[in-house]
């Protein structure tokens, strides 16, 4: 996917949230070389850190989100916890978004 359609993506997932009364904390943390986080976001005292997947299909939107990008953002989620030195509860989510249609998958797992 180009930078263009997954910065649309992005946007489109961030207006979801707003609208589902989340509000953005920041957007495209990077975390040195682990990798990035596409939005984090906040909703009853929980952290949200949300990659954000897009594609022509479902099926291959979900399934870009490998293994191995799963474990680097473990990681920058770990990275971003102690450096902003928090102590609160979070979870990792997915969404998807397919055209203009977006999926929300809270607290992924493998």
């Amino acid at each position: 996917m180009s930078k263009s359609k997954g910065d649309i993506a992005e946007k489109k997932a961030c207006e979801y949230l707003i609208s589902q009364e989340f509000k953005i904390i920041e957007q495209n943390f990077y975390a040195k070389k682990l990798g990035e986080i596409d939005i984090i976001a906040s909703k009853n005292k929980t952290l949200h850190f949300i990659e954000v997947k897009s594609a022509n299909e479902y099926e291959i939107a979900v399934n870009n989100l490998s293994p191995s990008k799963l474990s680097k953002l473990k990681r920058s989620v770990d990275y971003y916890l102690q450096n902003k030195k928090l102590n609160i509860n979070y979870c990792i989510d997915l969404i998807v978004v397919v055209e203009d249609e977006i999926d929300f998958l809270e607290n992924i797992t493998f």
